[in-house]
């Protein structure tokens, strides 16, 4: 049983951010310091994607582990109340977050997907893991 009332538990939703999150500004500062020079959610390419390097031809998705459902890390669970309706919606944003990855790169863009827990746990890895996928 949910603990606020639907307009609370609404107020609450509409405050999370889609863009600008927190790891994707860290993301976005550890590579400015490397000198790279990106775009940011290009409305043009499907997925708007977080982090656009169009020198590369590459975008970043920063994916946050609940909203993606990142079944390895301990935030990509199912909540325990109004399961049906989080199975559906996570089903929705894997088959979306597929369908956009197919779509970039059909136009030759080359998609890297960033989770969450993975820039507060090694971010000097990420960067490292990125850098490589860059240069290739």
């Amino acid at each position: 049983m949910d603990v606020w009332t639907t307009a609370k538990r609404s107020e609450v939703m509409s405050k999370i951010k889609s863009g600008n999150t927190k790891p994707e500004i860290i993301l976005r500062k550890a590579l400015f310091s490397k000198g790279y020079r990106f775009r940011l959610h290009q409305k043009s390419l499907p997925g708007k994607p977080d982090i656009i390097l169009p020198k590369y031809r590459t975008v970043i998705f920063v994916h946050g582990c609940f909203w993606h459902y990142h079944q390895s890390c301990w935030e990509g669970k199912i909540p325990k109340s109004n399961t049906s309706f989080w199975k559906g919606k996570l089903a929705r944003n894997i088959e979306r977050d597929q369908q956009n990855e197919i779509k970039l790169t059909a136009i030759g863009w080359q998609v890297v997907i960033v989770w969450e827990c993975e820039i507060e746990k090694n971010l000097s890895m990420v960067l490292t893991r990125l850098i490589t996928l860059i240069k290739s």
